[in-house]
């Protein structure tokens, strides 16, 4: 068959749309739990409401970098970029973002989707290899 040998997507998207969708479900995941962490821990003074919901946004966009790369290792060069563009936007244009704490949670997500692009790209070559062999 001729197009037996290619890759398929995940559903037929390509990776660059993949990366779109999860940044958009995690931003939609964010402003929903964020709603309700936010309406059970309001009596309190501490800030764990919000900081339990970006570590959710991050660990969201972290996963879905780090299925994308499993599935499409070329793509690990746009999309923790992609996924994370919301953040990145965030940093550029709010004036409060460096000065409050908000971006140790957020530049330690990038990271983190960083890593697990680079560990579901080597997990999706290492498949790859062994499928050829």
């Amino acid at each position: 068959m001729l197009f037996q040998d290619k890759k398929s997507n995940l559903w037929g998207i390509p990776s660059w749309g993949l990366a779109l969708l999860t940044m958009f479900l995690a931003f939609v995941v964010l402003m929903v739990v964020g709603d309700i962490l936010t309406a059970i821990f309001k009596k309190s003074e501490s800030d764990i409401g919000e900081l339990g919901f970006y570590i959710i946004y991050n660990l969201i966009i972290a996963g879905g970098c780090f299925y994308i790369c499993r599935q499409n290792p070329g793509s690990i060069w746009y999309v923790p970029a992609l996924c994370n563009i919301i953040g990145i936007i965030s940093a550029i244009v709010e004036r409060n973002f460096w000065i409050s704490s908000l971006w140790i949670v957020i530049c330690s997500g990038w990271v983190l989707s960083v890593i697990a692009s680079i560990i579901g790209a080597r997990t999706g070559k290492k498949k790859a290899v062994s499928a050829a062999q």
